[in-house]
């Protein structure tokens, strides 16, 4: 063989070596990770076509090849608790190795803001994080993504518990995993998948959805790739800059629309506060100016005033009578004083310049905290409010994760497909409380969909909603989050699933209530029954609250009897007094019910039902007035007896 024949054949025998891919895995594994113990355990990656990879943990050691288009997976034999080990995954150009593994019990905690939500912004954060050491829990937090096509994997790495790592965990999880772990003795792995204002869709398959008459139309229109995502963005967004009167205005005709005699008959209107996305400008970062006029009395005394605006989403500048009174970067409150002789009797107009750089947009936070005060004088600001679009950012383009459905499921929830898990914690259900009557399929659904991509039914434990003033629903005015915490109740019919019930525990102008300590606590007394068939730490097998079972009518009373009442009812309340209750007749009409109990049975009345035909219990958006418990102490389930026609039957899913 001459010489340039070797050269030519030892170089083109390197070019072939160089070309060997690395043995890959997706990041679900990685040092500090929780195994599942007693379950067989899945790993898998990539690597060359053929090439033979050998998985090493705890005295098993296993070999595959990969298949032809790359992927390989081995399953490990079942352990018991234990370690820390150390695992190697070799292959023929490189070895991965990952430290510090331990096997316990590894739990899914999903859904939106309330899952999501950090240690650090918890009631009892400060006490709490200093002396949050505990090496055996470990958290995945799976950062935000989105994708229209199934993905392999995800951007997230394992951390073990430390008071510098703790303030990241999320708060319900953290205090889930503290409980399990009280119980059980072994690691506890949390795999945190959640993203705050998502529905349930979202997290919801391709092929789940076309299982659904209804939801399989919404699937059918779902653009094929994220390309065209970002092009049905784009061409979205110029439409709505079309139907705007005037388009986008020059820097100098910007400079104008804080004034107060600028002509804005032409601008459309929305209500403030709120997220715009929902009320006209879907996926819309940019700058938003908003404008009222208010009319002041004569002989009103306006020293001393003030504009209270509880939050904005993200930036502001703000106007009155053509002067800026203030501006703020960030979320947090603002008090604009307002300079004397700015404002006078008669016609006023407030101008608002609102920049927002993705996610929500707008004028946030309680209505009766959006207000002009002073000395005894309270002018609301709450209401239509007119509104035109100044800027458009590119981001615009891009989805949000209510875009359009299965987006969050691909890019979030996918990739973390087989990882051996225990079960799912899942705390969601505010931003389905519009379409109340359809989460009671869309629920099972998504339930049904993930175990099924698991292949087995795994426990599934969920949160039912807090009080929460929504929108001040309730029997008389109707009730979506009376109607959502009913669709709720409604999936525990699936198997292996339970419900922490939390009325008692909401806050009423805060839809993210602090006390996430009770929320875990609830969930995990709920695992120890439905996963672990265990009872209690106190001894005892009951882990939720009373249900109802049926009402009797006797006379002018309605008789209830409950399920899961434990060692017998309780009510919370110094006098005696159970609250909560509403009783109406044929008419419909229902009245504050005295309510006592008599034994295992509550018994329910009042003056104006003669003849009682329904009864209701904590049914209203509000319902934290609820104070029946078991002696367990686990709240009781709200309720209805009535079928009659809901708020939200009609509401049906559309893409965003």
């Amino acid at each position: 063989m001459n010489r340039l024949i070797w050269h030519l054949l030892f170089f083109s025998l390197m070019a072939v070596q160089s070309t060997f891919a690395d043995v890959r895995m997706p990041n679900v594994f990685g040092s500090h990770m929780v195994l599942q113990r007693r379950k067989p355990v899945p790993v898998w990656g990539w690597a060359d076509a053929g090439e033979k990879v050998t998985v090493t943990l705890n005295k098993q050691i296993k070999t595959v090849k990969a298949g032809k288009d790359g992927k390989w997976r081995i399953t490990l034999d079942a352990m018991e608790a234990g370690g820390p080990y150390q695992m190697l995954v070799q292959g023929k150009k490189n070895t991965l190795t990952f430290d510090d593994v331990l096997a316990g019990e590894v739990w899914i905690c999903s859904g939106q803001s309330n899952m999501e939500w950090p240690l650090s912004a918890a009631a009892n954060a400060k006490t709490e994080i200093p002396t949050a050491n505990f090496p055996n829990i470990r958290q995945l937090l799976v950062k935000k993504d989105l994708s229209l096509t199934p993905k392999d994997n995800i951007d997230g790495s394992w951390s073990v518990c430390t008071p510098e790592t703790a303030p990241q965990f999320t708060a319900v999880g953290y205090f889930f995993a503290k409980q399990l772990q009280k119980e059980l003795n072994v690691p506890i792995g949390l795999i945190n998948t959640s993203w705050g204002g998502t529905h349930s869709e979202t997290w919801t398959s391709r092929e789940a959805m076309n299982q659904n008459d209804e939801l399989k139309l919404v699937a059918a229109k779902l653009p094929a790739t994220d390309e065209e995502v970002l092009k049905s963005g784009a061409a979205r967004t110029q439409a709505l800059m079309k139907e705007q009167q005037g388009g986008l205005p020059t820097a100098a005709e910007e400079q104008a629309w804080g004034g107060a005699n600028l002509d804005d008959t032409n601008w459309k209107s929305m209500n403030m506060p709120g997220d715009w996305e929902w009320s006209g400008l879907p996926t819309l970062d940019g700058v938003v100016w908003f404008r009222q006029e208010i009319m002041i009395p004569e002989g009103s005394n306006l020293q001393k005033m003030t504009l209270n605006i509880e939050s904005i989403a993200d930036s502001d500048s703000t106007f009155i009578n053509g002067q800026m009174v203030g501006s703020i970067k960030g979320g947090r409150p603002r008090a604009y004083a307002v300079p004397d002789g700015l404002l006078k009797p008669g016609r006023n107009v407030i101008a608002i310049r609102v920049a927002d750089n993705g996610g929500s947009g707008g004028i946030m936070g309680r209505p009766e905290q959006f207000k002009l005060a002073g000395d005894g004088l309270s002018i609301p600001l709450a209401g239509k409010w007119k509104y035109r679009v100044a800027s458009v950012f590119e981001s615009s383009y891009k989805p949000g994760p209510n875009t359009y459905a299965t987006q969050l499921f691909n890019a979030m929830l996918n990739p973390l497909i087989p990882y051996a898990i225990e079960g799912a914690i899942w705390y969601q259900g505010e931003s389905n409380a519009g379409r109340a009557y359809q989460y009671r399929k869309t629920f099972p659904l998504m339930i049904q969909d993930w175990r099924q991509h698991w292949g087995y039914d795994f426990p599934f434990l969920f949160v039912q909603l807090a009080s929460f003033n929504a929108s001040n629903g309730d029997s008389r005015h109707g009730s979506g989050w009376a109607e959502l915490r009913e669709a709720q109740t409604m999936t525990l019919q699936l198997p292996n699933t339970g419900m922490a019930v939390t009325s008692d525990i909401g806050e009423r102008t805060d839809i993210h209530p602090k006390n996430k300590l009770d929320v875990g606590n609830r969930l995990a007394a709920e695992a120890m029954r439905v996963a672990y068939h265990q009872p209690g730490e106190e001894g005892s097998d009951v882990s939720r609250g009373p249900m109802l079972d049926k009402m009797t009518v006797e006379g002018n009373k309605a008789v209830l009897t409950f399920r899961n009442g434990g060692s017998g009812l309780l009510v919370k309340d110094k006098y005696g007094y159970l609250k909560g209750f509403e009783i109406a007749g044929a008419d419909k009409k229902f009245y504050y019910a005295k309510a006592a109990i008599q034994g295992n049975s509550i018994v329910v009345q009042a003056d104006s039902v003669t003849i009682p035909v329904a009864v209701r219990y904590g049914w209203a958006d509000d319902n934290g007035d609820v104070n029946l418990y078991n002696k367990e102490n686990f709240p009781a389930v709200p309720f209805r007896t009535d079928t009659w026609k809901g708020i939200t039957e009609a509401a049906k899913f559309e893409e965003h």
